[in-house]
């Protein structure tokens, strides 16, 4: 049976419960060279940013069987960011454009990149945000901590730093975290970061979970589904001004923040 074969196969252990796969068979640990790397990267307007961010990614990810890059538009682009990333795709083999009018939210965007990069086969999913609001150079560690037969590695601006985020925004990712520490049984500093690295069979196991926040919470909820695995957290740094967040955003965390506070009430998480 094929690796990709047989971690597909264990997702039918992972019950709703959020038991696990066999621990024998979730710390294999392949060497880079034999890992095939999918990265998955959402992208709207990005300028001329666009190609550049996508070359300094690739350059830090040497020394694998394989590198997909997933860059995922959706209606939401409205400049030349999209035809600026089809041309650069004629000539690096390692870029994949993904056009998904069909997005009607940024977690459409990201489940869209998950299911490009699973369906390619890949053995690890790097999430990383485009515009370089995270720093390639700071892609490195992830590999060298999934190395060590981790589930899954979470990047945290906590323990790395903020740039040009405001104090506000700041205050409103500490808090967050706080809270959902405190309700789900979570232990990690930085609940709200998007840039992290999933092993395929970690990363099957919470799509079949279901994702069901449609705003920026869903980092969060993909999070708690992982409470229970062998992750580690880097340092990153994030620099970028946080995007506003709307009221429906604000709705749709507390509602999902308080319907995963009952399922781990009711012992089903």
């Amino acid at each position: 049976m094929a690796a990709n074969d047989e971690a597909d196969q264990n997702v039918s252990l992972a019950g709703r419960g959020g038991t696990f796969m066999n621990d024998a068979v979730r710390r294999t640990v392949l060497p880079r060279s034999a890992v095939a790397l999918g990265i998955v990267c959402p992208m709207a307007n990005e300028g001329d940013e666009a190609a550049r961010f996508c070359r300094a990614v690739l350059a830090q990810c040497a020394g694998f069987r394989r590198v997909t890059f997933f860059a995922v538009f959706d209606s939401v682009n409205r400049d030349s960011s999209l035809d600026q990333m089809r041309e650069l795709e004629r000539t690096e083999p390692r870029l994949r454009v993904v056009w998904a009018p069909e997005n009607r939210c940024v977690v459409d965007a990201y489940l869209r990149g998950y299911k490009e990069a699973l369906d390619a086969g890949s053995d690890w999913i790097l999430e990383i945000d485009a515009g370089f609001s995270h720093q390639p150079m700071d892609i490195p560690q992830f590999f060298e901590a999934m190395e060590k037969g981790l589930d899954c590695v979470f990047g945290s601006r906590f323990i790395g730093r903020f740039e040009k985020s405001s104090i506000k925004r700041r205050f409103i990712s500490w808090g967050g975290t706080r809270l959902a520490n405190l309700l789900l049984g979570t232990h990690q500093t930085d609940m709200t970061s998007g840039f992290e690295l999933f092993s395929r069979k970690t990363l099957l196991t919470v799509i079949g979970r279901g994702i069901q926040s449609r705003a920026h919470f869903f980092q969060t909820e993909i999070k708690t589904y992982c409470r229970n695995l062998k992750f580690e957290e880097v340092p990153i740094t994030y620099r970028a001004a946080s995007p506003r967040l709307g009221l429906f955003a604000v709705k749709d965390a507390f509602r999902q923040l308080w319907r995963l506070f009952q399922l781990r009430l009711k012992e089903q998480m």
